[in-house]
């Protein structure tokens, strides 16, 4: 049987891909992407959270989890968690050197927790599993902030409910500072010509609601969406400056990856990944990024054309083996149709002020491997299922009763997480109780991580690291930076440097960040001695 694009396009194998935005095919002619029937997909103004710049706060910055109501697709209104907002939260701007106190109040119905992503403090600070908020009470954690110049964010992390938590809306933007920016000449005008662009996928029924699938197939495949939104709208356009534009991304989506390319073929500058700049701007005509990771773009808008941003569908990251020829002829086609994500109109009126590329952006050392170096092996494992009916109704996590399970947003069937589903690391499922390695404080270590069945991104809490090989491969040049997570498809090897203090009664985390298998046990954890 052979597949037709049309027959492709109304197939349940891309569904979840194509609905809620239109199709766009490659043309192979002069191979170029053309926008089909899609300039109707945007319409809204792109949202701009709110900025809140510790230092002009006297480093004081209070935030609330809370529950909303927010319009992500035009004229419906769905339930959603926010901080200090219907959904998503501010973006907070701190420099290098302050001292910044938080205040957060949990004001949900459920246990929460805050962790910094990307943040580099302490582990009774970091905001994970351990760094409980019960419902009404305030966590209010001091953070010494000691590092360069990057683009972290905060979320939930409580574990069994981070997943669902995230899928509501609780995720911010940090933006850290320390003059480079200013000294580099690079776009700096929070929402005018440096923009924070948050990636998501969520899933829409046809009455408007949002529905977060807790079933035992998106508990293994992670939770995707049918819809694409960004910073917590639908078919957002962004009016930028005729010059350059700056875009921190955040792959702030559950499971999904999102392979960024332009309509017009348009090159984006990489300037830096999760931990700060890389050496110098390093242009791709296409960018993948995984759930957890950001990156740094600069974007050259100086011919005034509109230009829409597109990804590719995802694939889990892990090619297809031994499929008929009819599959393979499909899988070749959905490689061929991209989703719209957003748009861009160089406006007049958004005055201009970088035009030029910088050459250089800071001095990246080679990665040093000591001849003594420790190294260590972490296989994520993928799905086992303990005591796991595949039918009956929902039912909730421990601890958590029916009000705790995300109010009026539906659970499709009974939740996976519920049901006993357990994934592992190494072959242990994750264990409070259990500490997974000792690593000497100060002290850099090899970890090769191996991927079992698809591609998992992974996040170490408290290190930032170097890649050293993918897949048996030097790393792409635009990651070469320090980096905090890594998409792993067959393995990857990394050079981990651990210069944060544990407490014995919390140590740090290190997991897959599809946040559904994170909740469901592939992840382990770590102290510095």
């Amino acid at each position: 049987m052979k597949f037709t694009r049309r027959q492709l396009l109304a197939s349940g194998a891309v569904a979840t891909t194509l609905v809620g935005a239109s199709a766009i095919l490659i043309n192979r002619k002069n191979n170029r992407m053309t926008l089909k029937n899609a300039s109707n997909e945007f319409y809204r103004s792109l949202p701009i959270p709110e900025l809140l710049d510790a230092n002009k706060l006297g480093n004081n910055i209070e935030l609330t989890a809370q529950e909303g109501m927010t319009e992500i697709v035009p004229s419906y209104s769905t339930p959603t968690y926010g901080y200090s907002s219907s959904y998503l939260g501010p973006t907070i701007r701190i420099q290098r050197g302050d001292i910044v106190n938080m205040k957060i109040t949990n004001a949900l119905d459920s246990v929460t927790t805050v962790h910094w992503h990307g943040l580099f403090v302490p582990s009774e600070l970091d905001g994970g599993p351990y760094g409980v908020i019960n419902p009404g009470q305030v966590w209010q954690p001091s953070l010494h902030i000691n590092q360069p110049a990057s683009t972290a964010w905060y979320h939930p992390h409580p574990h069994g409910d981070t997943a669902r938590q995230v899928y509501m809306g609780l995720a911010g933007l940090i933006y850290v500072e320390d003059g480079s920016s200013n000294d580099l000449g690079l776009p700096n005008r929070y929402g005018l010509d440096d923009l924070p662009i948050v990636l998501q996928d969520r899933f829409f029924t046809a009455d408007g609601d949002m529905v977060y699938d807790g079933s035992p197939m998106a508990v293994m495949h992670g939770s995707r969406g049918n819809t694409l939104i960004v910073n917590g709208t639908y078919g957002p356009v962004a009016e930028v400056p005729k010059g350059m534009v700056r875009l921190r991304f955040l792959n702030g989506a559950n499971a999904r990856n999102f392979r960024l390319i332009f309509d017009d073929s348009r090159l984006m500058q990489v300037i830096a990944n999760d931990n700060g700049f890389i050496a110098n701007p390093v242009a791709v005509s296409e960018l993948t990024i995984a759930p957890g990771e950001r990156y740094e773009v600069l974007v050259d808008f100086s011919d005034g054309t509109v230009s829409a941003l597109l990804t590719y569908p995802d694939q889990k990251g892990r090619p297809a083996t031994g499929l008929s020829d009819s599959l393979n002829e499909l899988m070749t086609d959905i490689k061929d149709i991209l989703t719209p994500v957003m748009r861009f109109d160089p406006v007049d009126d958004v005055s201009v002020v970088t035009r030029d590329l910088p050459l250089k952006l800071v001095e990246l050392p080679t990665p040093v491997v000591p001849a003594d170096i420790k190294h260590r092996t972490f296989i994520l494992d993928s799905m086992t299922a303990v005591n796991m009916p595949m039918t009956g109704q929902m039912e909730p996590m421990a601890g958590m009763d029916h009000s705790q399970m995300g109010g009026s947003m539906a659970m499709e069937g009974k939740s996976g997480l519920a049901m006993g589903m357990k994934m592992g690391i190494n072959g242990k499922t994750f264990d409070m109780t259990r500490v997974d390695a000792e690593v000497k404080l100060g002290n850099k270590e090899i970890w090769e991580l191996r991927g079992t069945e698809m591609a998992h991104p992974f996040h170490i809490h408290g290190a930032s690291f170097r890649i050293l090989n993918v897949d048996g491969a030097v790393p792409p040049e635009h990651q070469s930076g320090n980096k905090d997570t890594v998409l792993v498809n067959e393995w990857v090897q990394l050079l981990v440097s651990f210069d944060q203090p544990t407490s014995p009664s919390r140590p740090f985390m290190f997991h897959c960040h599809i946040l559904e298998h994170e909740d469901a046990g592939m992840m382990g954890q770590y102290v510095t001695v």
